[in-house]
């Protein structure tokens, strides 16, 4: 007979440990490439987006073009696979969206460019990236579900950051990648074809990834939810409106995040080289140190927020993004500042984002009940950085070029936080406290759910 507990109590037991690899080792994928991506942009604008005489700039918008197209794909992905996930499981949806993310991500690594293949080729990769895009939008909320779904009470803020983490770990990667390829290749070479390589590795990397979530067991959350279990839920969406009105809040919660992170850690090694002049090389140093930031601050902001709650630690990341935007920006933009002043400049900018970062996946988790977390955390997620991340490099870049303006970027990130500083006024406090919100009794009210006392 199955018990009635809290699915979050029994799974102090049930390998938490292993949901946190297979659950984060997609999202390091995902984000490696979008990293690898970003830091190419100049290269891949190069091969890709731009005939001979075209100018670079207008190569690199229409390198970020094809990039925000294939992030607005992301809701899409996450509400088919979404629907899939809180179906059928989140064990087989998020082992399919992994064979679709390394098989897209691969096939760019051996993808002929404009002068092979004409103007097929940016088509081509447009098409790769939408595939990405859709993947991408399926795994972040299966991830996080995994991830807290199986997080020993009172630490859903520290499982859930290792979904940022892994984030964080990805850029790196990608970001370490194209330092060494460029520091041992020329850049004749590093253009021609060395690019490719970061690429082509996904496909090892992918097949690992495989072969952990091969060995993940389903989450006892929605064990229990097919079983027709009842667990706590402090909060509730009970009916469409309500879906849709917990998803934008969230997307605004997060919008900050998505804004502020990837400008400061992906957008920046193009904004250096195009607008400050700055080396492929510097480029890459700057944008390390920002994602070094980034990562020491995620996994201590989420464990700080499983203490004091998720709003006060996300809450201090974005206020602290709009007061020191400009004089970071500054700082990189003066050519008197010496290296270690600038690298500090940007080792901030990433800890600030990590406050957000750190505490976001869970406090999304926590906003939907079990039957439809998958879809409606990543939707929230999807639909933020559709429009706040994938559009950043191409809304930054595009601006400077019509104005001249070269403090945009501080501009982007100052109203996006802002609006999040609103949005997270409405978090509850305690929220943290309570258990996950979780699957309605057989026999009850279909648009209702039975709440139980927090263990």
């Amino acid at each position: 007979m199955t018990s009635s507990a809290d699915p979050g109590e029994r799974a102090a037991g049930r390998a938490p440990r292993r949901a946190l690899v297979a659950g984060s080792v997609g999202n390091f994928i995902e984000w490696y490439e979008f990293g690898v991506y970003g830091f190419f942009a100049t290269i891949i604008a190069a091969n890709f987006f731009t005939p001979q005489g075209g100018s670079e700039l207008e190569g690199l918008v229409k390198t970020y073009a094809s990039f925000g197209i294939a992030f607005f794909f992301r809701p899409i992905g996450a509400a088919v696979f979404g629907r899939v996930g809180d179906r059928i499981g989140r064990r087989p949806t998020l082992i399919l969206v992994l064979l679709m993310m390394t098989a897209a991500t691969t096939l760019i690594g051996a993808l002929p460019t404009y002068d092979a293949l004409g103007v097929a080729a940016p088509w081509l990769l447009t098409l790769l990236r939408i595939l990405q895009g859709l993947s991408a939008g399926g795994e972040f909320g299966g991830a996080v579900s995994i991830m807290t779904e199986f997080a020993p009470p009172g630490r859903r803020g520290l499982y859930g950051a290792w979904q940022s983490f892994t984030v964080a770990l990805g850029l790196l990667a990608g970001a370490g990648a194209a330092a060494v390829l460029a520091t041992v290749m020329s850049e004749e070479s590093l253009a021609d074809w060395g690019w490719r390589l970061p690429f082509l590795l996904t496909l090892p990397i992918g097949l690992v990834a495989l072969w952990l979530r091969l060995r993940l067991e389903e989450t006892p959350f929605f064990r229990a939810a097919a079983d027709g279990e009842a667990t706590s839920a402090p909060e509730r969406v009970a009916d469409p409106r309500e879906m849709a009105g917990a998803i934008v809040m969230g997307a605004a919660r997060i919008m900050g995040w998505a804004a502020a992170g990837y400008t400061f850690l992906v957008v920046m090694p193009s904004y250096l080289q195009a607008t400050l002049n700055a080396t492929f090389q510097q480029a890459l140093v700057a944008t390390v140190v920002a994602n070094a930031g980034f990562a020491l601050s995620i996994l201590p902001a989420g464990l700080l927020s499983d203490r004091i709650g998720r709003r006060p630690v996300m809450l201090t990341g974005a206020a602290l993004v709009v007061v020191l935007a400009f004089p970071l920006l500054n700082v990189l933009q003066d050519p008197d500042s010496s290296a270690w002043v600038q690298g500090a400049a940007v080792f901030v900018a990433g800890v600030v984002v990590g406050l957000m970062a750190g505490p976001g996946p869970a406090m999304l988790a926590e906003m939907f009940p079990t039957r439809v977390r998958y879809t409606g955390l990543g939707l929230a997620y999807a639909l933020s950085n559709a429009v706040f991340s994938g559009c950043a490099g191409l809304i930054i870049t595009k601006v400077i070029e019509h104005t001249g303006e070269v403090d945009i970027p501080a501009y982007y990130v100052m109203v996006t936080c802002a609006i999040s500083v609103v949005a997270l006024f409405t978090l509850r406090g305690e929220h943290h406290r309570g258990a996950l919100p979780g699957a309605a009794r057989p026999g009850k009210d279909a648009g209702r759910e039975e709440e139980t006392p927090c263990g």
